[in-house]
C-alpha cells in the first residue's frame, strides 16, 4: 500500500469549515478510484493557524496516478483551495505503508 502525503495551513478559525471542503473535494475524489484504501486527514491548531496532514492511501503508484496525474510528486490543488490555504507544500510525498492495526 502507498501513502500520498501532503501538508497545508488554514486559519484556526476555518479549521472545521476546511475539513468540510477537503472532504467534498480531494477526500471523497480519491476514495471514489479503484484502488483506494481510504483517506485520513490530520489536524493541529497552533496559535492563529490549522495545520492539515492529509494522507491517501493506494493499493499501487498506479493507483497514486488515477488521483495525481503522470507526475505524483506534485500536489494536486482544487478550485477553492486559495479561499482556505494560509500555507500549502506543492509537492507531495509517498511512502510504502506496514500498517498493523489490530
Amino acid at each position: 500500500m502507498i501513502a500520498r502525503v501532503w501538508r497545508g495551513a488554514t486559519r484556526a478559525a476555518d479549521e472545521d469549515a476546511y475539513v468540510e471542503y477537503l472532504e467534498s473535494s480531494g477526500m471523497r475524489a480519491a476514495r471514489e478510484l479503484p484502488g483506494s484504501r481510504g483517506t485520513i486527514v490530520l489536524r493541529r491548531r497552533d496559535g492563529e493557524l490549522t495545520e492539515f496532514v492529509t494522507l491517501l492511501l493506494f493499493d499501487s503508484i498506479d493507483d497514486v496516478n488515477a488521483f495525481a496525474g503522470d507526475d505524483v510528486s506534485v500536489a494536486r490543488f482544487f478550485p477553492d483551495d486559495d479561499r482556505w490555504l494560509l500555507e500549502r507544500d506543492l509537492d507531495v510525498r509517498h511512502y510504502e505503508v506496514d500498517a498493523h492495526l489490530d
